[in-house]
């Protein structure tokens, strides 16, 4: 594997006064990183986690470093929609508006689909899926009323449009999301609303390790052109731009962050 990992990149204050949820947010996977990111650009942020332990960890380290006025979590399983509404109304209440949210919760695995059972399928479609769009139209009610416009940035996944083996289930749930994104984007569009999703193809972290196989790993590294996997952050930086006000004119786009070849 090539040593060319990218040097950090910090914060040019591109978020600074926006207040942002953010899904799956607890540990050190994607969600983790935009929480981080979105901190160091400005915002102030409510995380979600179905993960108690991790989540109050997270919360409790990042309060520490950028102080607890810009932080806060609440136990949110996506598959609930009680639970997502009290995230978001934890972010009201917290700091009057919302101005962004980050679908990231997904849930992956590994089955062929000759031995894939039901409940196996509808899990993955679920949480990724169906909590997506759960998350997404809560969103947008609660932006359609502000009436201050705002922003989603939903994670979807290079195999939404790549075949990859055993992984039906997860490839049709983020073929989804890129779909509900597209139009998602239309509808909000008319009260300032843009809805766009990052499409990442190998990010490491922990939880990917103990789920994928070394063998497979070490395939899906050497497809890439820079011959390693993503960093997290690298991810959560496209993220911070789909937010920002760069990307201004952009909606209903799902930006790919990989280095893949066929």
């Amino acid at each position: 594997m090539m040593d060319n990992k990218a040097p950090y990149v910090f914060g040019h204050g591109l978020l600074t006064g926006r207040t942002a949820v953010i899904t799956a947010a607890a540990g050190t996977g994607i969600g983790g990183a935009t929480a981080r990111r979105f901190l160091e650009e400005g915002a102030r942020v409510v995380l979600g986690d179905a993960h108690e332990r991790r989540l109050t960890e997270t919360v409790a380290a990042l309060a520490g470093e950028f102080g607890e006025r810009r932080v806060a979590g609440r136990v949110s399983d996506v598959t609930d929609e009680s639970q997502i509404a009290a995230l978001y109304d934890l972010a009201e209440e917290r700091h009057g508006r919302l101005d962004a949210v980050v679908n990231n919760a997904g849930l992956g695995g590994t089955a062929l689909l000759t031995e894939m059972t039901d409940e196996q399928w509808d899990k993955v479609i679920d949480v990724t899926l169906n909590g997506t769009f759960r998350c997404t139209r809560a969103a947008l009610r609660r932006m359609k009323a502000g009436g201050h416009g705002g922003v989603v940035v939903n994670n979807a996944s290079v195999v939404g449009w790549r075949a990859q083996a055993g992984q039906a289930h997860y490839a049709a749930a983020k073929a989804g999301v890129m779909a509900l994104t597209r139009c998602a984007a239309v509808e909000a569009a008319a009260y300032r609303v843009r809805v766009n999703a990052v499409s990442p193809s190998l990010a490491m972290h922990p939880h990917l390790v103990k789920v994928t196989t070394p063998e497979l790993l070490a395939e899906l590294t050497e497809r890439e052109a820079f011959g390693r996997y993503a960093e997290p952050w690298e991810v959560a930086n496209v993220i911070v731009f789909l937010a920002s006000g760069y990307s201004s004119y952009m909606t209903g786009e799902t930006v790919s962050v990989s280095s893949q070849h066929p």
